[in-house]
């Protein structure tokens, strides 16, 4: 049986990395098709060469587009290659335009859809990333699911009568951070090179809601700024947020780094003191290397790290952002509890796959 892979954004490698090494374990045929979303070497090919994840069969190198163009021209190309390839199943990972493109070309196919980390909702259809996963997750046909609580969302959604298969498979991210734990301590010395302080806060942005808002970049900016006179603030910056902030000419007076590779940032994560951010990954990441999370948002779709009290939303000012941190600096945490599974998702995966 032949499966193909659809990615094309940073964290979708990261997914994909733990699943295609299961897939290979299982004899399984994968092609690989890198939509190119992400495209330069800091947030592509280094993951590919970190985390020993196979070459794409097909790099169709679409990006740089708006989300209308990007969409549309990924869903051309990726019904040439389905054409070509006739798989079995198309496996799509999380909420970018490359999962919505690779499922809407299957789907017209005829081709099953997998989703992996189907279920989630942050309930803000202002997110291009809510319209990408719940498309995604209403024509797919198998959903697999990181928590119970994304199993609550669909069934409210009335998933139970649309013909699809629900699973409860734990998640694949947490697969990843218990298998590159163990490499990241001899392929990374970032925290050496450096020279980071003892205790720094770890903090990333990148979604559109805050880098296409000149207030709520400027507020977030301001916020890290004031953290860092405190405590030194490190900030892997993405290239496009970068241009963002020089453009509108926003000074910046924490310590800024290139984009990195999976293994820096887990050292990173490890050696952190507190996480902020807006993605979606890292607050769960934070969780499993046992940090404390203030996520730049005012909702989130891994709502039991909030419910927990592993995670604050910071809301839109500095003044908030600010606060929230001193909170959750703070605090203690029980990190025993199980939140996301048994680090087994991807060979619970590729068994459901196998049987298919």
């Amino acid at each position: 049986m032949s499966i193909i892979t659809i990615v094309g954004a940073r964290p979708q490698f990261v997914k994909a990395g733990t699943v295609s090494r299961a897939l290979r374990s299982a004899g399984l045929k994968e092609v690989i098709v890198h939509t190119g979303q992400h495209f330069d070497y800091n947030m592509s090919q280094v993951f590919f060469d970190d985390m020993e994840i196979p070459k794409p069969d097909y790099n169709l190198e679409i990006h740089s587009l708006s989300h209308g163009a990007m969409t549309g021209r990924m869903l051309e190309a990726i019904e040439r290659v389905l054409q070509t390839e006739k798989p079995k199943v198309v496996l799509v990972y999380g909420d970018t335009n490359s999962t919505l493109a690779g499922a809407l070309a299957a789907q017209k196919l005829g081709i099953p859809v997998a989703h992996v980390e189907a279920g989630l909702r942050s309930f803000n259809m202002a997110m291009p990333e809510e319209t990408n996963r719940i498309l995604t997750d209403r024509i797919s046909t198998h959903l697999f699911c990181p928590t119970q609580v994304a199993i609550n969302n669909l069934k409210a959604e009335g998933f139970d009568g649309f013909g699809c298969n629900i699973h409860n498979v734990g998640d694949v991210m947490l697969d990843a951070a218990l298998y590159y734990s163990e490499r990241s301590a001899q392929k990374s010395k970032i925290v050496r090179t450096l020279n980071l302080e003892p205790y720094f806060v770890l903090a990333t942005m990148h979604r559109q809601e805050n880098t296409d808002n000149p207030q709520r970049l400027t507020e977030i900016i301001k916020a890290l700024n004031l953290i860092h006179r405190n405590r030194q603030v490190v900030v892997p910056l993405h290239p496009r947020t970068r241009k963002i902030i020089e453009r509108l000419g926003i000074k910046t007076e924490f310590t800024i780094v290139e984009p990195v590779g999976y293994f820096d940032m887990i050292e990173l994560l490890k050696h952190c003191e507190l996480v902020i951010t807006d993605s979606g990954g890292l607050q769960k990441e934070a969780f499993f290397f046992e940090k404390g999370c203030v996520t730049l948002r005012t909702e989130t779709e891994w709502t039991e790290l909030v419910e927990g009290g592993f995670n604050m939303l910071a809301g839109e000012t500095a003044n908030q952002i600010v606060a929230k941190y001193n909170q959750m600096v703070n605090k203690t945490f029980d990190f025993s509890v199980n939140l996301y599974g048994s680090g087994d998702a991807s060979i619970r995966i590729v068994e459901i796959l196998n049987e298919i």
